[in-house]
Parts: C-alpha cells; structure tokens; sequence
C-alpha cells in the first residue's frame, strides 16, 4: 500500500509535469509575413480567407498605424534589434558597402531579441527567411537563437524545384546545409520545424520559449498548391479598381480607417482594367489569385501553429504578434514580371513570376505607393497581437502609432529580461523604441497610451518623419511634402506651402535622425559603390569567348 506522503509527491511530480512551461513569463511568437500589404488580410479589409488570423484579432488587439521600415532587410534589423536599422548595421540591404551603418549584417553594437531573451531563462527558435546576415557567423545561431531552420541568404523559393531558378538560395538546420524534401511548400515546411521546435521546448526543455517564424510569403515568385489557387479562380476578374473599393469599403466597416477617410487614388502607372483584352484580364486575374492562395496558405498555417499552442496548453499565456515586413511589392512594373521556364504556368515551381503593381495598389488600400517607399502604401503594416492571460479589451483597435523597432523593448519588457548593455565586450547603443505594453493593457473605451515622439525612415533616398499627427515624406531627389494624418492618410493634400514652420521643424528633425544614424544619401553612396568597384584597364584579364 502506497503511503499518503509518497502518494502526493507522486501527485506533485505528474502535475508539474502537466504544468505549464512558461510559469510566471509568456511565451513569445513573432510571425512576420513578407510583402504582405495593409489590407491583405480579412480582419484589415481583404477578401482572402484569413479566418485564423481574424480569429487572433478578434480576441487580441489590432494596431491600425503601426510602421515597418520599407523593406525586407532593414525591417528585420529594426524588429531584431530594437534600433533603426542603419544603427543595426543594415542600412540598405545585404551587400557590405565597407561604411558601418551598410556593412549588411547585424553589427556588434546591437542585441537582437534572442540575445536579451536568452539570460532572462527563454530558449529561443527560428524558422524562415533571416536575411540579416548571409555568411557563416552571421546566422540566427551566431545571434542568439538556440534553434534555427531557414533560409540565411532569403526568400524567393518556394518549391523545390525552384532552386534550378534561384541556384545561390539555400537551406540551413542550425548551420548545417540541408537538402529540401521533394514535397517541400516553404510556408508549410516553416511551421512544421516551429511545431517540432515549441514542442520540445515545452515538453523537454521546459522553458518559455520565444518564436520567430519570418516566412517569405506572399513575397514573389507567385508559387502556390493548386488546390489554394483553385479556391480563387475567377474571384479577381472583376479588376483591381473593384476589389480596391470593396475592400476600402469594408476597412470602413471594420474601423480601419475613418468613416470620412478617402482612398487614394489608382496609381499613376496602373491602367483602366476595361481597357485590357479579355486574355489579358484573365492572365491577370491569374496572377492575383496564386497572390491570395500564397495569403491564404499563409494563414492555414498560423491555424496550425495556435492549433499546436492550444493543445500543449500554452496559448493562453503565449504572446503571438502578427506584422509584414513592408509594403505590398510592385516589382515588375504594371503587369508584373515573368522570369521563370518557359511555358512553366504561373503559381509552379518553374514560374517565376509576380503579381504586378496594380494588384500591389490593391493590397496596399487605402494608400498611396508600395514597398522601398516611405508613403503610407510602403511603410504600414497590419499588427495584430493576441495575449489572452495579458489582453483584457479583446478585439479593440489600437490607434497609437508605434514601429517594429518598439518590439524589443516590449518584448523585454514583458519577458523579465534585461536589456544588455556590451556584446562581447563592446558597448552596445540603448533601445530607439517604446514598450508597447501599456498600450496592450489599456481599458475598453481608451484607444492610445503613448507619448508623442517622432518616428523616421529613410530606404534608397525615401524619407520621411512623423511626429504627431504631421508627417513630411520626400521621394528620393524630390522636394519634402507635408501631410495632416489625422485628415489625411492618404497623403493626397500636400499642406507644405501652408504650413513651412512644421516642415521646417520636420526636416530639421530628420536631418539631425539621419546625422546620428549613419543615413547616408543614396547618390553618395552609389558613388561610394562605384568607387569601390574594380577598375578595368589595360591589365584587366580578358574573360574567356
């Protein structure tokens, strides 16, 4: 016969091993999507099927003015750090220009998430797309992560069979070059190495855990399983200027924007759809619907993750943020391009192909422009935060603006983490952005917490401030405009003529930002990359017929 006392330690020793592995911290996930537009989603507007991430929205937080950096890159050395990302390291992308603030890899001035979290008693993952940092040593496990499976280098595969395109992309498990299973769906196979990574987090390591999935859709190529693309076949044909309303239409709806708010008109380069041949509005139809299954699939597969979350039991004190990287893409002009196989049809592993810049207007609504630019169309980003045991105004937006290097702070706020002050003995810079905390804590009814400051971007010679409600934008060589955000965000009344003082305050701000930032401008350093070329000459080696 068992004795009482053993009898209970017994009892003792089964329910800790059903307890929770977060204890008194929440776990942390981090989704990013890629080229994901402001209204790509269900619960900001879209027409494509996000009934898991609408769910997250419905019972979390929705930010309405929250900002990414532009682009892919800088984004993700802003999200990682918690700095601007020519602080970072990361100025434009990942070539090293030999100038600090554009070496293209995370720098030793910088603590990337993993690195705060990790002493504060987190195992921290990754899955997806890193892009800060291509070469060895420059890796997520180089960076603080315990686990990694991805891609350094990118994006821009999402099949198998793509790499005969994209020959210089691979795959890592840690820093260990993996061969890609024949049935391999980027989107896909990045889930399933976060679920096998949070599941031994929970059940062996037995810490909380912080998640970074970055997956690489709806980025082009347009690459998607037929039966996504078959779910929207013939749902675009009605053309971008419909689907555009509709969905601006439904923002309003939705509370997005306001109800006196005015959608920007279609862009200058997009033409009339009535105006295209029936096989080419069917060819782009096409092209929109492997864009909405790549969203879709998307969203299946954070069904999956909060699937796995609610079965472990950890959802309810697990912190999820959902945001894109930046603008919706207009790569390839009006139309799109196509740079795949031949007669590979489009949404295979063989096409190489994107949607276009008039669809990209169109997941971009109700703004102006699109990724690498600093407008509205290429700095916004949906976010969507679910925290059940954190959040108590379910389903509330958010207005406050806020930016993606607001994460750090946040999440080290709320993970009992210390933010570090050397990296191997190197002083570090102190964290650019705010905890987003009291914001997420805020009572039903109130709608902002933080305190007015300014917030800057700056990508290829695209710049712009916001302070309050005024924003001042440039378009690289172009003059500044000025624009009243309360009134206008979709940036259609230039109020710089009327208002010089606040673009002059705006301005001087940036200026001094950029200065202390290591902004430098884009023709300087073209000609710095030009200079840094090698020279051809009389001694040059001819290349080989």
């Amino acid at each position: 016969m068992i004795r009482l006392p053993l009898l209970l330690s017994l009892l003792f020793t089964c329910l800790a091993a059903f307890q929770p592995a977060f204890s008194k911290q929440p776990n942390i996930v981090v989704i990013l999507a890629d080229d994901l537009g402001y209204s790509d989603i269900g619960c900001y507007g879209s027409e494509i099927e996000t009934p898991h991430l609408d769910a997250l929205a419905k019972g979390g937080l929705r930010f309405t003015q929250f900002y990414n950096t532009s682009r892919c890159c800088p984004t993700r050395a802003a999200l990682l750090t918690g700095l601007h990302q020519h602080q970072a390291g990361v100025g434009h992308m990942a070539p090293n220009d030999g100038i600090p603030s554009y070496q293209g890899y995370l720098n030793d001035r910088c603590i990337t998430l993993a690195e705060a979290l990790k002493p504060a008693g987190y195992t921290t993952l990754m899955t997806g797309k890193w892009h800060v940092g291509s070469a060895p040593g420059q890796w997520p496990l180089d960076r603080g992560f315990d686990r990694y499976w991805g891609s350094p280098s990118g994006g821009g595969v999402y099949f198998k069979d793509t790499l005969q395109i994209r020959k210089e992309v691979f795959f890592v498990n840690g820093s260990v070059t993996v061969e890609l299973p024949d049935d391999f769906y980027a989107t896909e196979t990045f889930t399933d190495h976060a679920l096998d990574f949070i599941k031994e987090a929970v059940t062996e390591t037995r810490k909380p855990f912080f998640l970074y999935l970055a997956h690489i859709a709806p980025h082009w190529p347009l690459q998607a399983k037929p039966a996504d693309i078959a779910k929207y076949k013939g749902r675009y044909d009605i053309g971008w200027d419909a689907v555009r309303e509709q969905r601006f239409a439904r923002q309003k709806e939705l509370g997005i924007v306001p109800p006196e708010a005015v959608l920007s008109p279609r862009d200058d380069q997009a033409g009339e759809w009535s105006a295209l041949s029936a096989a080419e509005q069917k060819a782009l139809s096409k092209r929109m619907a492997v864009y909405a299954a790549q969203v879709d699939c998307l969203d299946q597969n954070v069904g999956r993750l909060v699937a796995a979350l609610k079965e472990l039991g950890q959802l309810e004190n697990t912190l999820i943020l959902f945001l894109s990287d930046n603008g919706c893409s207009a790569e390839g002009g009006p139309g799109g391009f196509s740079r795949g196989m031949k007669d590979a049809p489009i949404g295979t592993g063989l096409s190489y192909a994107s949607a276009g810049l008039e669809w990209a207007n169109v997941s971009d609504t109700p703004f102006r422009k699109f990724k690498t630019f600093t407008h509205e169309g290429g700095i916004a980003t949906p976010l969507i935060v679910h925290w059940p045991a954190g959040i108590a105004d379910k389903g509330a937006l958010r207005q406050d603006p806020a930016h993606v290097m607001d994460l750090m702070p946040t999440l080290v706020d709320i993970g009992a983490a210390t933010y570090p002050q050397t990296r191997n003995e190197k002083p570090v810079l102190p964290m650019e952005g705010l905890s987003l905390r009291p914001v997420f804590s805020l009572p039903a009814g109130q709608t902002t917490a933080l305190p007015e400051r300014p917030l800057y971007w700056e990508h290829e010679g695209n710049k712009s401030v916001r302070l309050g409600d005024w924003k001042a934008v440039a378009k690289g060589r172009g003059p500044w405009a000025l624009y009243n955000l309360k009134t206008d965000r979709a940036e259609q009344h230039d109020q710089a003529a009327a208002q010089p003082e606040k673009l002059s305050e705006l301005s001087t701000l940036w200026q001094a930002w950029a200065q202390r930032s290591g902004v430098w401008e884009w023709d300087a350093l073209q000609k710095h990359r030009f200079s840094r070329k090698p020279k051809k000459g009389k001694n040059t080696p001819k290349k080989k017929a």
